[in-house]
């Protein structure tokens, strides 16, 4: 399931994020990536354990938080902090599946990654390439979003950054530990909750139809979940 959320972040707070970012000082993408991703891996990023960037990572964090289409799409149980990362001309990330297993530096806690998440924080229009494309059952598709808004997809999907040829891609990326393990279920919970959504815009919450879609929507979040 590939599911495209918008406005994640407002104009003014993705400018505020760029600002700190271009004030910070960025170091090579290979510090967080795996044995194998590693050789795939070209591009630069915010150290993780600088403070601007647990700083930003808190920010993201809050705005997640609130975002409705997020915690239906993730249905997250942990959320790796948010890291951030720039493709300048020339740099790229080859084919890689995500590391399983994640390790929140300096805390002790590990994750399981079920679910991976990049939110934009460059125009379209201010680079060329560059696009993410990801490799699943629902086919190849290429992402490349407006500033402010995120894709969120399997974490068990082949995917890649493709070469930025003009200008500079700037993202934040994280991963979720979901509560359903499957994206199967992860996906009929989310058009559940969707269908849900929309008919109660139709019809009184009281209404039957309601009242038994929002009962079998926990009862089944009730049975598939791990806590």
């Amino acid at each position: 399931m590939l599911i495209a959320i918008p406005d994640v972040l407002k104009p003014a707070e993705v400018a505020g994020i760029r600002a700190e970012l271009e004030r910070s000082a960025w170091v090579d993408g290979k510090v967080t990536a795996g044995e194998q991703s590693a050789k795939a891996k070209f591009n630069l990023q915010i150290p993780e354990t600088s403070e601007v960037a647990r700083r930003l990572a808190d920010r993201l964090l809050r705005a997640l938080g609130t975002c409705p289409e997020f915690i239906s799409a993730a249905q997250p149980l942990r959320v790796y902090p948010p890291l951030f990362n720039r493709y300048d001309a020339g740099m790229k990330f080859d084919d890689h599946v995500d590391n399983a297993i994640r390790s929140v530096t300096g805390h002790g806690i590990r994750l399981r990654t079920d679910v991976s998440c990049t939110l934009f924080l460059s125009d379209p229009a201010a680079y060329d390439g560059g696009d993410l494309t990801i490799e699943d059952t629902f086919g190849t598709r290429r992402v490349k979003l407006p500033a402010g808004h995120m894709v969120v997809y399997p974490s068990t999907s082949l995917h890649r950054v493709e070469t930025v040829t003009r200008g500079s891609r700037w993202c934040s990326f994280f991963w979720a530990q979901s509560m359903i393990r499957d994206d199967g279920r992860r996906a009929l919970l989310y058009e559940m909750d969707g269908a849900i959504r929309r008919l109660r815009g139709e019809l009184p919450d009281d209404h039957p139809s309601v009242r038994t879609l929002v009962a079998t929507y926990h009862n089944l979040l009730r049975q598939w979940a791990e806590l």
